[in-house]
């Protein structure tokens, strides 16, 4: 079976509807600026890319919204607005509506406000709904909940990779028969004083104190990632189901590649084997000619490590023809939106193959001779790719490819 893009919807650093998102990411506008949810003047990181411009009594009840941690918050604000582009509601079978929404993190702004709750007040003052507002998997219950979505709900959680891990899934859920229609991607909100402080710690988050010069993917200056937040929703559905009822199909899913590098807790393989097994599987099922213009949407997220490993990674799977491909790392616009990252990235590179444009890698200043691929480095570029590739590494060596292909009946 076919499987087809007929709706998407985002919460992101650089724009929460999909008009906004879309201008900014072909426009190179940076989302990433001092933070201002909190006090960090005792913290040596002071940049992030937070969402300022999401209102969530938009997509829910205000009643709701405090019952709802901030990331399920973005996941239903993201999955309304795919829902409602897709005009998918009231048009498929309940039964075989499903949903597959994943975050690396959860409600870590739960987790942290009722922990300081249960040391000043007592375990009786905390709330009856820190549980279910807390859990990795409430988002997709939500959505499930919200759309009346009664066939599989599923949430994967493989860290960084989560959002192309609940995308390559849904895929195959539609693939194989078990569902008509999946809503999909991922959600997170973790720039909270512990993360932060936590992932400082571990050496993953760059302490520039410059925004435009923090998240500099494939530069060699580039010290570490940004965290950013928010969430993208794609609805997915079986080609037949989407042209019966006349629905506008964005793009097709084609391919998926599902690996682990067995290496490391954090670190990615050195020689960016797993990763590139991943993409490779993707483009093998994707029945790649290698003649095709592809565009890379890469992880890219600005450490050392990554960026000279994935790019080890694609020349592992594509070879020579590495080098034909346009790459880009959309983080140096939205940083690291974690468990949200690969559903966001999905959508910026269905956005590539339905404008013909490539968005760019922003604040490329130093090329590193280890990342010597075609970054596209600052501005936009007109390259009209047929197949896109959207990769996710995660800790603990997950790595996930989706292929997309531009559409044509």
């Amino acid at each position: 079976m076919r499987v087809v893009i007929t709706g998407m919807g985002i919460v992101s650093p650089i724009g929460s509807k999909m008009d906004i998102f879309r201008e900014n990411l072909l426009g190179g506008v940076c989302g990433i600026d001092y933070i201002s949810r909190f006090d960090v003047s005792e913290s040596k990181v002071r940049v992030a890319a937070e969402v300022r411009d999401f209102t969530a009594t938009d997509y829910m009840a205000k009643i709701e919204v405090n019952k709802n941690d901030r990331f399920t918050q973005f996941a239903i604000g993201a999955a309304a607005q795919a829902v409602e582009d897709s005009g998918i509601s009231g048009k498929v079978d309940p039964f075989r509506f499903g949903v597959y929404f994943g975050s690396g993190i959860g409600g870590f702004n739960t987790f942290t406000s009722e922990y300081d709750v249960l040391q000043k007040r007592g375990p009786q003052r905390v709330s009856p709904h820190f549980v279910p507002k807390m859990i990795s998997n409430i988002a997709a219950g939500q959505i499930a909940i919200k759309f009346g979505a009664k066939g599989p709900c599923i949430s994967a959680a493989t860290a960084c990779a989560t959002g192309t891990t609940c995308i390559g899934e849904a895929f195959r859920a539609i693939r194989y028969g078990y569902a008509d229609a999946v809503i999909t991607g991922g959600a997170e909100a973790s720039i909270e004083p512990l993360a932060i402080a936590g992932f400082t710690n571990c050496m993953a988050l760059t302490q520039s104190d410059d925004p435009n010069r923090a998240s500099i993917p494939f530069d060699k200056n580039r010290s570490g990632f940004v965290m950013g937040e928010g969430a993208g929703a794609l609805v997915l559905e079986e080609y037949e189901h989407a042209k019966a009822r006349g629905a506008k199909i964005y793009g097709e899913v084609v391919g998926y590649g599902s690996t682990c590098d067995a290496h490391h807790i954090t670190a990615p393989d050195p020689e960016g084997e797993g990763g590139g097994r991943a993409v490779k599987l993707a483009l093998d099922e994707a029945g790649y000619t290698g003649n095709e213009r592809i565009y890379i949407n890469a992880h890219g997220t600005s450490t050392p490590m990554n960026d000279s490993t994935e790019t080890k990674a694609i020349k592992y799977a594509l070879g020579d023809a590495a080098y034909r491909a346009k790459v880009s790392s959309t983080k140096s616009m939205t940083g690291h939106m974690l468990g949200a990252a690969g559903a966001a990235e999905a959508i910026a590179s269905v956005i590539a193959l339905e404008t013909g444009v490539i968005p760019p890698t922003i604040h490329y200043q130093n090329p590193d001779p280890d990342c010597d691929l075609d970054i596209t480095p600052n501005e936009a570029l007109t390259f009209d790719p047929e197949l896109a590739l959207s990769i996710s590494l995660g800790f603990g060596g997950h790595n996930a490819c989706v292929a997309i292909r531009k559409f044509a009946e």
